[in-house]
């Protein structure tokens, strides 16, 4: 698996969205779908096992201070790369006007040619994620391909300056392992990065709560709780999501390494669990989608791996953090 950090799930599958449901006697996990035991850059796992695919390091990325402390013992980060085992994630509209706009890219093989056979994985035959350097803008797209390798979306880039795309695949050849490629998107214009938002246990988006328990440790498997309210009350009854309850990517400071992982087995909320493990320390920004009522929304944290109590449950009646912007747009979703 081409993720920046190591999923050991403890009861199946690993996601931003949701996992096994802990205090209410029934589990969150993946839909209608058999458990595999890795795929492009998704984390599913069967109780006591683990996967890791190692991707290499960045070329002409931003450094990342501090990242060095668990390394030794962690999976490498993924995402890192433009071209891995044999292909290259190709951007044909590497400048992206600012606002809405249409991305179209490909992925190409080791000879040059556009790949158009990909292995269907959680609903998708490939997934594609946009976000900003800053990590303040965060688009979780479905691409439409076209008969000749080509994938096109709409997008909204409220910001000018440095994104990074991401395309988790896993090709329809015999063999294939799931491959997670990344590279960078320049948005025209007067760039004012915005500060990393603070490290809160909640997120407040579209009436919901998303409380973040349990620890992010690099080189060492933690447990991150989720539990999700509205108006005060659990909820329990999530909707499936591709194929699960839900999603979780997690990105680092610096250089973006990425992971996206899927649930663990268990019910439709309120809490979900997963078990993951950093490829470092550092400050990671962590983005869970989850679907009620027919709509899909997009929870945002700031962590820190290796501090601690980096993501404990924050004591009764703490305050939240700011409300999350997320909403839909043509072909995904957005938070920023």
């Amino acid at each position: 698996m081409n993720t920046g950090v190591k999923i050991t799930a403890f009861a199946a599958a690993l996601a931003a969205t949701f996992g096994t449901a802990y205090g209410v006697g029934k589990g969150v996990g993946p839909i209608d779908e058999p458990k595999k035991a890795e795929h492009s850059g998704h984390a599913e796992a069967a109780p006591g096992t683990s996967h890791e695919k190692e991707s290499g390091k960045e070329q002409g990325g931003d450094g990342h201070a501090g990242h060095e402390a668990g390394a030794a013992n962690a999976p490498a980060a993924g995402g890192l790369q433009v071209s891995e085992a044999g292909y290259t994630l190709a951007l044909d509209t590497p400048t992206p006007a600012l606002g809405k706009s249409t991305l179209k890219f490909s992925v190409k093989d080791a000879a040059g040619k556009k790949v158009t056979a990909f292995t269907t994985e959680h609903g998708k035959e490939l997934h594609f994620i946009v976000a900003s350097r800053d990590l303040t803008v965060f688009r979780h797209l479905h691409p439409v391909k076209a008969a000749d390798g080509t994938w096109s979306v709409d997008a909204d880039l409220p910001a000018a300056g440095g994104y990074k795309a991401f395309a988790d695949f896993k090709p329809a050849v015999p063999g294939a392992q799931g491959v997670t490629l990344g590279a960078d998107l320049s948005v025209p214009g007067a760039f004012a990065p915005k500060p990393m938002p603070p490290v809160t246990p909640t997120a407040d988006v579209d009436g919901y709560q998303v409380r973040l328990g349990g620890t992010l440790n690099p080189g060492k498997a933690g447990e991150l709780r989720l539990t999700v309210t509205k108006a005060g009350k659990p909820v329990t009854n999530l909707e499936p999501y591709l194929g699960a309850y839900g999603h979780l990517v997690a990105l680092r400071e610096g250089d973006l390494a990425y992971l996206h992982v899927h649930p663990n087995e268990g019910g439709p909320g309120p809490d979900v669990s997963f078990t993951a493990t950093a490829p470092s320390s550092g400050t990671y920004r962590l983005f869970l989608d989850f679907q009620h009522e027919g709509k899909v929304r997009t929870a945002a944290f700031t962590v820190r791996a290796g501090a601690t109590g980096a993501a404990q449950p924050a004591p009764a009646g703490a305050s939240t953090g700011a409300p999350a912007e997320s909403g839909h747009e043509a072909g995904g979703h957005s938070h920023g």
